[in-house]
């Protein structure tokens, strides 16, 4: 369980979660919604790789009992444009988690998302990483071209959870992050020994991302 909070405090985790899809699917006023709650029509196409940031607490296992950890959320957003495609993969292993968004109003940018999932498979930290499938522009409902079936049934293909979302509402856009959190964090917490710390103390990004990797792929 995942909860806001405005003050100005020390970090147990530093977690980073990167945003994928073409070009104009609406990753940088998804992540905008979000970490600030508002919708911005003024943003253009980002060149290669930008980032927002927010403070969030989850609610998780510590040993034995439950704690709420303070997190430092990096949301990396990404260009969708081919020619920044390698500038992009060089990301894929420093996230812990994927929103691989595609435009409900766009065919085409839905059937890209089987490229993405490839380069995900490849170049991520391993075979396997925390994705969350994200529909944007879920506003826009008589301009849809992409329909829920067929993106719950390309979901339950990679077994991963899917949100149909609006920027320009804040419909979805929240619980589409935090459940990707949520994997993240109950990844870490099953890891041996690295994700939690008995004491209190916070944990270093090295240590989140070396119980992520452990407990994936060994």
């Amino acid at each position: 369980m995942l909860s806001n909070t405005m003050a100005d405090w020390d970090y147990d985790y530093l977690i980073k979660l990167l945003a994928l899809g073409d070009s104009g699917v609406g990753k940088t006023t998804f992540l905008y919604r979000y970490t600030d709650s508002k919708f911005n029509r003024k943003f253009t196409t980002t060149v290669g790789i930008d980032f927002r940031e927010k403070r969030v607490v989850s609610t998780g296992a510590d040993g034995i009992t439950e704690r709420n950890f303070r997190v430092h959320l990096q949301l990396w957003d990404t260009a969708g444009q081919e020619r920044f495609r390698s500038l992009t993969t060089a990301f894929f292993r420093d996230a812990m988690g994927f929103l691989l968004m595609f435009d409900l109003t766009n065919q085409q940018s839905f059937l890209n998302v089987r490229n993405w999932m490839s380069q995900l498979q490849a170049n991520a930290y391993c075979d396997s990483p925390d994705i969350v499938l994200v529909g944007t522009k879920a506003d826009l409902g008589d301009m849809r071209n992409v329909h829920t079936r067929q993106a719950r049934d390309l979901a339950d293909r990679y077994s991963i959870p899917y949100f149909e979302t609006s920027a320009m509402t804040g419909a979805e856009v929240d619980k589409a992050v935090t459940a990707l959190l949520e994997l993240v964090m109950k990844r870490m917490e099953q890891s041996s020994g690295h994700a939690s710390e008995p004491n209190g103390s916070p944990a270093s990004s090295h240590e989140v991302e070396e119980a992520v990797v452990t407990r994936k792929c060994c």
